[in-house]
C-alpha cells in the first residue's frame, strides 16, 4: 500500500470523481477532431480552390501520421513526467488549432494545423483512457475504455453534427469553427486545473501484483508477434482507422456532389461516430466478461463474430443492407468495423486490447485482463454463433 501513497484505493467507485472528470475531458478531445469531420473536406474546394482529391484528403494524413508518432511518444513521456503533464502538453498542441483553422490563407496552413491536432489528439486521448484505467484497476478496465470511447465519439458526433448546421447557415468559414475556441479551452482549463495525476495508482497496483516496467523493446515485441491476441486487436484498431479515413475524408465530398446540404451532410456524418459509441457502451461493459478470449495451447480463440455466420467475414454485407439510404450504410459500416476480425481477441479491439498486458508496460498497451503467461488457468471458448452457418439474420 505504501507503494501507491497513503489512502489510494483502486475502483470506480473510490475514484468517481476524477474518473467523471476524465470522461468530460476525453469528450472535449474527440469535440476537436469533430469540428473537421463535416467542414474541413468541403473546406478545400469552397475556400481555396483546391481540385485535386489527393490533396484535400491530405489533412488526413498529416493528422494521422502526427497522431502515430504522439501515441508511440505518450508512454515513455508519461514515465519521464507524469500522466497528467503529458495530458496537458496535448492540450496545449491544440491551442492554436481552431485560431489557424478560422484564419488560414491557404490550404497548407490548414494541412500544418492538423499536425497540431493529432499531437492533440495522440497525447491527450492517450493519457484520459489510461488514467482512466489506473484509477479502477484490473477489474474495470475494460469498461474505463468503453465508457471513454463513447464519451470521446459521442462529442465526434456532436461536433459534427453541429458545424453542418452552423455552415449551412453561415458558411463553412469562420463560423463553425468558434466551437473548437470554446472546447480547446474547457479541456485545458479542466486539465490544468482539476485533473490529478494517476501515478501514484500505477504503483499502487505495481506492487500488489509484483508488475516492474518493461522496455519500449519489450513491447513492441509482445505487440508484433510475441502474443497473437495482442496482434490481433491491433489487426482490428488497424481496419477500424482505415475505415475512418474512408468515412472522414471521402464520404462528404460524395455527399456534396450527389446535391446534399451542409446540415444533412453534417447528419450522415455524425451517424458514424454515434453507433461507434453506442457500441463502444456495451463492449466495454460485456467484454471482461462475456467476450473474454485469449490463446489456447499457442491458437487463438475463434469468436462466432470474427469470421460471420457465412464464415467469410463480417465485411461482406448481406444483400438486404445495399438497398439502405446512406446513414443506414454508415450504421452498417461501423458495425461491421467493430465485428471485422478473424483470430485472436474480440474484434471491439479498443476494449480489448491488451488482454495479458499490465500497466507498466510503457502504457503500451494498457490490458484489461490479466492473464499472465504460462499461467494455468483454463482458457475460455467463444460461443458458438446463434445462425445457422451460411445465414444472415432478418
Amino acid at each position: 500500500m505504501a507503494a501507491g501513497g497513503p489512502g489510494l484505493r483502486l475502483g470506480l467507485a473510490a475514484n468517481w470523481q476524477q474518473f467523471s472528470l476524465l470522461v468530460a475531458v476525453n469528450a472535449f478531445v474527440g469535440g476537436m477532431v469533430g469540428l473537421e469531420r463535416t467542414v474541413v473536406p468541403l473546406l478545400a474546394g469552397s475556400e481555396f480552390g483546391v481540385a485535386s482529391r489527393t490533396a484535400t484528403l491530405s489533412f488526413i494524413a498529416s493528422f494521422g501520421l502526427a497522431k502515430a508518432l504522439a501515441d508511440l511518444a505518450a508512454g515513455r513521456l508519461a514515465e519521464r513526467f507524469s500522466r497528467r503533464s503529458v495530458l496537458v502538453a496535448g492540450w496545449l498542441a491544440g491551442l492554436p488549432a481552431p485560431v489557424v483553422l478560422i484564419l488560414a490563407p491557404s490550404w497548407g496552413w490548414v494541412v500544418g494545423t492538423n499536425v497540431l491536432l493529432g499531437v492533440n489528439q495522440g497525447l491527450a486521448w492517450s493519457m484520459t483512457v489510461t488514467m482512466k484505467m489506473d484509477l479502477v484497476g484490473p477489474a474495470r478496465r475494460g469498461l474505463a475504455m468503453g465508457l471513454n470511447e463513447a464519451a470521446g465519439y459521442l462529442a465526434v458526433a456532436g461536433a459534427a453534427y453541429l458545424t453542418g448546421v452552423v455552415a449551412e447557415r453561415f458558411g463553412v468559414r469562420p463560423e463553425p469553427f468558434y466551437l473548437g475556441l470554446g472546447l480547446v479551452a474547457a479541456g485545458t482549463g479542466l486539465s490544468a486545473l482539476f485533473v490529478r495525476d494517476t501515478t501514484p495508482f500505477v504503483r499502487l497496483e505495481g506492487a500488489a501484483r509484483g508488475l516492474a516496467a518493461g522496455s519500449l523493446g519489450r513491447s513492441f515485441a509482445e505487440l508484433s508477434w510475441g502474443r497473437r491476441a495482442l496482434l490481433g486487436a491491433n489487426q482490428a484498431g488497424l481496419v477500424n482507422n482505415l475505415n475512418d479515413v474512408l468515412a472522414w475524408g471521402t464520404f462528404p465530398l460524395l455527399f456534396a456532389a450527389r446535391g446534399l446540404s451542409v446540415d444533412r451532410i453534417g447528419a450522415l456524418a455524425a451517424t458514424y461516430p454515434l453507433v461507434w459509441a453506442s457500441l463502444q457502451l456495451l463492449t466495454g461493459w460485456v467484454g471482461p466478461s462475456w467476450w473474454r478470449g485469449w490463446s489456447c495451447k499457442g491458437e487463438p480463440s475463434q469468436p462466432w463474430g470474427s469470421r460471420g455466420p457465412s464464415g467469410r467475414g463480417w465485411g461482406r454485407r448481406p444483400s438486404w443492407a445495399w438497398g439502405r439510404p446512406w446513414s443506414t450504410r454508415r450504421s452498417w459500416r461501423r458495425w461491421a468495423t467493430r465485428s471485422r476480425l478473424r483470430t485472436g481477441p474480440p474484434p471491439w479491439a479498443s476494449t480489448g486490447s491488451g488482454g495479458t498486458s499490465g500497466p507498466w508496460w510503457g502504457l503500451s498497451p494498457p490490458g484489461p485482463w490479466p492473464t499472465p503467461s504460462g499461467s494455468s488457468q483454463r482458457c475460455t471458448r467463444w460461443p458458438r454463433s446463434p445462425w445457422p452457418r451460411g445465414r444472415w439474420p432478418r
